[in-house]
């Protein structure tokens, strides 16, 4: 079943981006017409014939872009009209799809790539994906091992519960499996990360977050923050100590569902010992800010080139709009100015660790400062500007000569996870 709706999101996605180029074809067609009238305009003698002809020219470009809107859609209800038969006959197949290994030697399988590919479709066009409820978007889900499971459904999954719990909350574009990339590399063992080493070496009990990272942050945190609430009461044995992981984009969200947490008066805030927020863009990542800017420069000029790029770059996806200054909360993105967007106070209770990294060993090195993990500055990663206002621990950290995506399976980083978990 699982699959079918796969199928139909990913053939209503192709028809929407039919009908987005359609879109973009019309707007180029404007943006010349408008550059040649800027020119007959200005000669007396053919401004009327031209605009006379332009007005035909109009009428005759939405008469046929119309017309393959018509095409294209009547070609989705068909297509439909055999995946509901094909739906229907699926019905008795109740066979629970096999989740995806959580292994670094697993690429390059079938599985796998669908996996990235979702994980990245998401981070695109998650939210038109959410919005649309196309099979392609990913909903909010815990993993406990090698299952996908409700929180009311851990105690048949986690027979051997530990009171301890460590949840993981992957970044932008990717899906829980990328808290094992390198673990070859790192670990000896293409299965280890951060949830399977804490679970071996103190009895810490780990689950994995899979969400949409295309939506807003702070719809994400919200949810979470829920979903926590519903661990807390289905947990076998009850919890009592969580930490909570997040690498990149999953630090906001962590941040944001602590926010609503607290708000929002549920109990699980209480729990949080620990949060770990790995690369994460606090205050902002150098190519969403670029991304916003030159969608400004590109909307400016009216040239067809610069207007369907600027569409195109204006398309993109609500969660990585909010990286451009580290929103977590509704107010973030509401605000007519996002740059002067709030920043909600850390959980309190909880003691807060904040990892950057640059690519070179030296983080004053001019390239690290520049680039640093290459996706994330390290005073961005260093946390909100205000965390020097809390009184209860914070701990900031650098690593050099470390990657973004490399933080979320670092030994270097684990060992400081071990030792964080490990004091009384």
């Amino acid at each position: 079943m699982r699959t079918v709706r796969r199928w139909r999101g990913l053939k209503a996605l192709l028809h929407d981006a039919v009908d987005a180029t359609v879109d973009l074809v019309g707007e180029g067609h404007e943006s010349t017409a408008r550059t040649v009238r800027r020119v007959t305009d200005a000669a007396p003698a053919i401004r009327e014939p031209a605009r006379a002809i332009d007005a035909l020219r109009r009428v005759s470009t939405h008469g046929v872009l119309g017309a393959i809107k018509v095409t294209n859609r009547a070609l989705e209800a068909v297509t439909d009209a055999g995946l509901d038969v094909a739906e229907r006959a699926l019905l008795t197949d109740a066979t629970p799809p096999a989740p995806v290994p959580m292994r670094d030697d697993a690429p390059g399988g079938a599985s796998w790539l669908g996996d990235a590919a979702l994980g990245l479709v998401n981070a695109a066009v998650g939210h038109h994906l959410h919005e649309k409820d196309n099979g392609l978007g990913l909903s909010m889900v815990l993993r406990a091992g090698d299952r996908y499971v409700a929180p009311e459904a851990l105690g048949e999954a986690l027979p051997e519960a530990s009171p301890r719990v460590a949840l993981f909350v992957h970044g932008l574009g990717t899906t829980e499996w990328s808290w094992c990339l390198e673990a070859e590399a790192y670990h000896g063992d293409p299965g280890a990360s951060f949830g399977s080493l804490l679970a071996r070496d103190l009895g810490v009990t780990p689950l994995w977050l899979r969400y949409n990272t295309g939506r807003h942050v702070s719809e994400n945190g919200r949810e979470l923050a829920a979903l926590l609430e519903r661990v807390r009461l289905g947990y076998p044995g009850g919890v009592e100590e969580l930490t909570l992981v997040g690498h990149s984009m999953g630090g906001l969200v962590v941040r944001s569902a602590c926010h609503y947490g607290e708000q929002d008066g549920l109990q699980w805030p209480s729990l949080v010992r620990h949060a770990f927020y790995l690369g994460s863009p606090h205050r902002g990542a150098p190519l969403a800010k670029l991304a916003h800017a030159l969608d400004g420069v590109l909307e400016a000029i009216d040239l067809p080139g610069t207007r369907i790029t600027s569409r195109v770059l204006r398309g993109r996806s609500h969660g990585i709009g909010d990286l451009r200054h580290g929103a977590i909360v509704d107010e973030d993105w509401l605000a007519p100015l996002p740059e002067a967007s709030s920043d909600a106070p850390l959980l309190s209770g909880a003691r807060h660790y904040f990892v950057s990294a640059t690519l070179t060993e030296d983080a004053a090195h001019p390239l690290g400062r520049l680039a640093g993990d290459l996706l994330v500055r390290v005073p961005s990663a260093s946390g909100p500007a205000l965390r020097a206002q809390h009184s209860f621990p914070i701990d900031t950290v650098h690593r050099g000569g470390v990657l973004h995506h490399q933080l979320q399976n670092h030994p270097a980083v684990y060992a400081q996870l071990l030792e964080a978990l490990r004091a009384p």
